[in-house]
């Protein structure tokens, strides 16, 4: 991986030979600018994007031109130690986005002072890694090796980094309670994480209690800690919690976390917590937001829900509450996100949310709610988000929503009620960006109804009986970004007709049987591509050559098509490097 961002060293080349770059008058800068987050674009990507949209290159800064010239012939450096701090972070960070960072290279970054090492599920990080990554002391802030094959010994290597603040562990599965010893050297933690991490049980969790700066720890999916919570009980700083789907975690566990008073975030989903274990949380009065999905809780819970009044986001979803449970939301005014998914709620409890005007998310999936109770939404102007998917739902119901002006994203899925002639009503919600109908009730002329909702970025017309007649009204939709049209009823003349669509990113032509080569031939102009699935269609490997030209695309889905691997592995070594999804089966 080295050999792509270096020369092959020719002999008596002095331009070729390595370099060490050596301290000049200005010596390293005082403090430098913090990287801790990777930028949105990085160097390389700015001016690709800007190339793409002018027709030629912005003026780089002096900063950015660096970075480039050293990422292009980082092989020849032996060492970048003596270099500002803020262009080797830049020039890591770019190594790292372009996945050109191997350990030949990484040992330049021997002992530069770096703040920020983000290295998600990043090819081959292991111990040898952490030699050097441990080399940048006090000065490393923030280090995420999540995914890697780093071990216990491995983290020994950190000892000297002392002033690390965010530390995340997480599906690192040869980390286990030995290795948490190596935390109490870092009582500057404030964010770690452990999520989905088998190996770590309750007696490691004993370590954790040096931490008492810190506010952000996650151990979602881990399954061994029952009983470990205890030692939380001091950390008295913690904002955010999350044990969620910890299925051994029990009542006994909850019970500890009561004197965590400046607790404001709490996951406990899919755990074994019940009624009583929730009880032990009425103390927690700063708490904004409560997970409790899929506990086995009744309605009794709701009377301590109910006192949180703080709280702004409230997952319930699969919890089997009644009716009778939700008449305590209604003194939750403080209340942007509610999921009630997956409850046995019926119209006769949808009054209770009358009152929450200040609701941008509300989500009633497969909850037994028509007409008559979607009525009492009519007044959540602040609605953004509403998922009414596999509801009693109808035609006549949809006229409620048509004064929600603040909707962007609605979901009308398995809504058997919903047919054609109701989204005439959803149409005057030109507000929306997003529009899921998932129904074999909806047809062309459904579509048809719809043209007025040019702002849409996210069509979902999975199960409709959409044909190509119906996808000549998919022109309107000049900005959609995802489109879903699997009912079977496409051919190639209507992939014809989404040829024009070019800023979508994700386009899912899956079950339409009759698609063959030539869709793929129309396909080939639509450059932004990033995801395509043709399965169950007639394409072949001979096909696969019209795909040449999508440079971007990463997830390529052909189940049940007759390609074959070697065909894709040429397309992969041709013209589309970066494809790493492929399903054939």
């Amino acid at each position: 991986m080295g050999g792509a961002c270096s020369r092959k060293r020719e002999q008596g080349d002095p331009e070729n030979e390595e370099v060490e770059i050596h301290a000049g008058p200005v010596g390293k800068l005082s403090r430098s600018i913090s990287l801790r987050w990777p930028l949105k674009l990085t160097t390389m990507q700015k001016s690709e994007s800007f190339t793409k949209h002018h027709g030629s290159l912005s003026t780089p800064s002096l900063l950015e031109l660096s970075v480039q010239a050293f990422c292009q012939n980082i092989g020849r450096y032996r060492n970048l130690s003596a270099m500002p701090r803020d262009l080797t972070q830049q020039i890591l960070n770019e190594l790292v986005h372009h996945q050109l960072l191997a350990p030949p290279i990484l040992h330049a970054f021997l002992d530069c002072a770096l703040q920020d090492v983000m290295l998600e599920e990043y090819p081959g990080v292991d111990d040898t890694w952490l030699d050097v990554i441990g080399t940048q002391g006090s000065s490393l802030l923030a280090l995420d090796i999540s995914g890697s094959a780093v071990t216990d010994a491995g983290l020994k290597a950190l000892e000297m980094c002392n002033n690390l603040q965010t530390l995340i562990l997480s599906s690192c599965d040869h980390i286990s309670d030995a290795g948490l010893i190596s935390l109490t050297g870092f009582g500057n933690l404030t964010s770690l994480s452990f999520r989905s991490s088998n190996l770590i049980t309750a007696d490691g969790m004993r370590y954790f209690a040096h931490l008492i700066n810190l506010k952000d720890l996650d151990l979602e999916c881990c399954p061994r800690i029952h009983g470990g919570l205890i030692h939380l009980k001091g950390l008295t700083s913690l904002e955010k919690l999350n044990v969620g789907w910890c299925n051994s975690v029990k009542n006994s566990d909850v019970k500890h976390l009561s004197g965590l008073v400046n607790l404001e975030e709490l996951q406990i989903s899919r755990s074994k917590v019940n009624d009583t274990g929730i009880a032990a949380l009425k103390g927690l009065k700063k708490l904004r937001s409560l997970s409790t999905e899929g506990c086995p809780v009744t309605s009794q819970c709701m009377e301590t829900i109910g006192e949180l009044t703080m709280l702004s986001v409230l997952n319930m979803k699969s919890c089997c509450l009644p009716d009778s449970g939700c008449k305590k939301l209604e003194g939750l005014t403080n209340l942007r996100v509610l999921n009630m998914g997956y409850n046995n709620v019926t119209d006769a409890s949808m009054v209770f949310l009358r009152g929450l005007t200040n609701l941008e998310s509300l989500n009633l999936d497969s909850c037994k709610v028509g007409d008559e109770g979607v009525e009492h939404l009519s007044g959540l102007v602040n609605l953004h988000t509403l998922d009414l998917s596999d509801t009693d739902i109808g035609n006549n119901g949809l006229r409620f929503l048509t004064g929600l002006e603040k909707l962007e994203s609605l979901n009308l899925s398995f809504t058997t009620g919903v047919m054609d002639s109701g989204l005439r009503m959803i149409a005057t919600i030109t507000s929306l960006t997003s529009l899921n109908l998932d129904s074999r009730q909806i047809t062309d002329a459904g579509l048809a109804s719809l043209t007025s909702l040019t702002n849409l970025k996210t069509l979902d017309l999975f199960g409709a009986r959409i044909t190509d007649y119906g996808t000549t009204c998919l022109r309107y939709f000049k900005k959609l970004q995802t489109l879903e049209l699997c009912g079977g009823g496409i051919t190639d003349v209507g992939v014809k007709n989404i040829k024009d669509l070019t800023s979508l990113t994700s386009l899912n032509l899956s079950q339409n049987s009759r698609i063959t080569d030539n869709a793929l031939h129309h396909l080939s102009g639509m450059v932004g591509l990033v995801s395509l699935n043709v399965a169950n269609s007639k394409v072949t490997n001979a096909g696969l050559q019209h795909l040449r030209p999508l440079t971007n695309l990463t997830s390529l889905a052909l189940q049940a098509c007759k390609v074959t691997l070697p065909a894709v592995e040429r397309l992969r070594a041709s013209g589309l490097p970066n494809l790493t999804i492929i399903r054939l089966h």
